[in-house]
C-alpha cells in the first residue's frame, strides 16, 4: 500500500497532529512518502524524517508565500496528481493555525473520498475502517483520513541513516500563479492582536471556601447581561443548519435557513443563487463539509469565528490565531464570503472541567462533578491525552458552554479554551500556579493542587 502523508513545518519542529499521522502511516506501510509546502528552512526537520524510513518530498516556491489553506490545498494537489498512491493521511489540524481545512478541501481538489478526526484507522486490500471522534466509518481507496493526535511517532533506529529530501519547484509543478501565494488566497488577515474579550477581575480564595462560595452563587443566580450586537447588517445571510440561526440573525436583516444537505448539493445551490455570505456551525460536521465546499466554489473560508462584525456590505470575521495566544481580524475578498462560527451548547447549571493538571486525578474530578450535580467537561489537552472522551471536550475544536458556574481545575487557560467559557456568568479556577493564564479570565482563584 502507498501511503502519503501532508506534513507541516512550524518553526522547525513537525506539527503534532501530522507526526501522528506520520506514525499511523509508518505502522500500516513499508511505502511512505512525505510531502510538505514551505520555505527551504523547513529541510532540517523534514531531513529527520528520511531516517524513518520514508520519502520526503519539500514543494518550495517564493511564489507559494502567503498562500492560505484555499491555495495550499491547490498546490498540494498539483503534486499528489503526478503520485501513484492508495491512501493520504494527513493531522486533524495545524497548532498555528488550527483550522483543520487543507485536509478537506484537498480532498475535494483530488476528488476522493474523506473520513476526518481519525483516532485508530484499519485496512484491508481494498478498503480503510476508522474510529472516528463521532464513529466508526469506512472508505474504498484511494481516500483522505486526518488524525488526531492519537499516535506518537516513532524515534529512528540507531542504524539508520539519512537521504536526501527532494525540493520541487514551480518550474515543475507548473501551478496557476493565480492561485498561489496571497494572489490565490481569498481569506486575508487585516489585524491581529492580544485579545482582552472575556477577561475579568479575580479574587482568591481558599479551597476551603469553594462549596460555600458555589451555594451563594446559585441562590444568586442572576442572569448575566448578554451582548448584543449593535452594529451595522447585512441584507441576507445563509445560515447552513439551525444551530448557527442566531448568529446570522444579530448581523443580517433577513436570513435563509439551508438544510445539512452533501457538500455537492449544498454547492450547487449556492451556485445557482449567488449568495455573498453563508455561515455554518464550527461542530464537527461543519468543520468537514465547510472546507469541502469552499474548495469546490474556490472561494475563501475562516474556520472558528468568535466574534462576526460588518463593514458595509463584507462580513469581517474574528478567530484565535498562533495556537490562540492572538486574535485574527480577516476578511473574505471572494463570495460568497464563508465562515464556520462558534455557537452555544447546552450545558448544565454547573460544569466541572478539568486540564493536564489533573491528568491523575480524573477519577477525583469525577467525584467533585457528582457531588454538585454538575456536568463533566476536559480540555483539548486532557482530550488528546486520551484521558477524557471527546464529546466532554470544551474549547474552540470542542463545545462552547454557558453555565452559571463554570468550574476550571487543572487548565492553564489558553485562548482556544477561554473563548468557549466567555458565557459563563461565575468562572472560578483550581490551579497551583500564580501566573497561570486563567486566572485573567475568571472571577475566583484558588492557588491549589486539585
Amino acid at each position: 500500500m502507498k501511503i502519503l502523508v501532508c506534513v507541516k513545518v512550524i518553526q522547525g519542529e513537525i506539527n503534532p497532529f501530522d507526526e501522528s499521522a506520520l506514525e499511523c502511516a509508518l505502522s500500516l506501510s513499508n511505502d511512505v512518502t512525505v510531502i510538505s509546502m514551505g520555505p527551504e528552512s523547513s529541510k532540517p526537520a523534514l531531513h529527520k524524517l528520511t531516517r524513518l524510513g520514508a520519502k520526503v518530498i519539500l514543494i518550495s516556491d517564493s511564489i507559494f508565500a502567503g498562500s492560505d489553506t484555499l491555495a495550499t490545498s491547490y498546490v498540494l494537489s498539483k503534486q499528489i496528481k503526478k503520485m501513484d498512491y492508495d491512501l493520504i493521511l494527513c493531522g486533524r489540524q495545524s497548532i498555528d493555525g488550527d483550522t483543520a481545512q487543507v485536509g478537506p478541501m484537498l480532498s475535494a481538489k483530488l476528488g476522493i473520498s474523506l473520513i476526518t478526526n481519525a483516532i485508530t484507522i484499519n485496512c484491508t486490500e481494498n478498503r480503510l475502517y476508522a474510529s472516528t471522534r463521532l464513529d466508526d466509518e469506512e472508505a474504498a481507496f484511494p481516500c483522505l483520513v486526518t488524525l488526531e493526535r492519537s499516535h506518537i511517532l516513532r524515534f529512528p533506529s540507531i542504524f539508520s541513516k539519512p537521504d536526501e529530501v527532494s525540493v520541487i519547484t514551480n518550474n515543475e509543478l507548473c501551478c496557476n500563479v493565480e492561485k498561489c501565494g496571497l494572489k490565490g488566497s481569498p481569506t486575508r488577515v487585516l489585524e491581529a492582536f492580544e485579545s482582552e474579550r472575556g477577561k475579568r477581575r479575580c479574587k482568591f480564595i481558599s479551597y476551603d471556601e469553594l462549596l460555600p462560595l458555589i451555594d451563594e452563587l446559585m441562590k444568586k443566580s442572576e442572569e448575566k447581561v448578554k451582548e448584543e450586537y449593535t452594529g451595522e447588517k447585512l441584507k441576507s445571510v445563509w445560515a447552513i443548519g439551525e444551530e448557527v440561526l442566531q448568529k446570522a440573525h444579530e448581523i443580517a436583516e433577513e436570513v435563509i435557513l439551508i438544510k445539512k444537505l452533501s457538500p455537492k448539493e449544498i454547492a450547487s445551490e449556492i451556485m445557482a443563487k449567488n449568495p455573498d455570505v453563508v455561515l455554518w456551525n464550527a461542530d464537527l460536521w461543519g468543520r468537514k463539509n465547510a472546507p469541502i465546499v469552499a474548495a469546490m466554489l474556490e472561494t475563501g473560508l475562516c474556520a472558528d469565528c468568535t466574534h462576526l462584525d460588518v463593514d458595509g456590505e463584507n462580513l469581517i470575521m474574528y478567530r484565535p490565531a498562533q495556537g490562540g495566544n492572538i486574535t485574527a481580524k480577516i476578511k473574505c475578498i471572494s463570495k460568497p464570503q464563508m465562515a464556520t462560527v462558534r455557537t452555544q451548547s447546552e450545558s448544565s447549571d454547573i460544569v466541572v472541567s478539568g486540564g493536564k493538571g489533573i491528568a491523575d486525578n480524573f477519577d477525583k474530578l469525577n467525584s467533585l462533578a457528582q457531588k454538585l450535580g454538575a456536568q463533566l467537561g476536559a480540555s483539548r489537552g486532557l482530550v488528546d491525552m486520551n484521558k477524557a472522551p471527546y464529546d466532554m471536550q470544551i474549547g474552540l475544536t470542542g463545545k462552547t458552554v454557558s453555565p452559571k458556574i463554570y468550574i476550571a481545575v487543572g487548565i492553564s487557560g489558553a485562548v482556544h479554551h477561554t473563548c468557549a467559557i466567555e458565557g459563563a456568568q461565575t468562572v472560578i479556577a483550581i490551579n497551583p500556579d500564580k501566573d497561570a493564564r486563567i486566572f485573567e479570565y475568571a472571577d475566583y482563584g484558588i492557588l491549589s493542587e486539585f
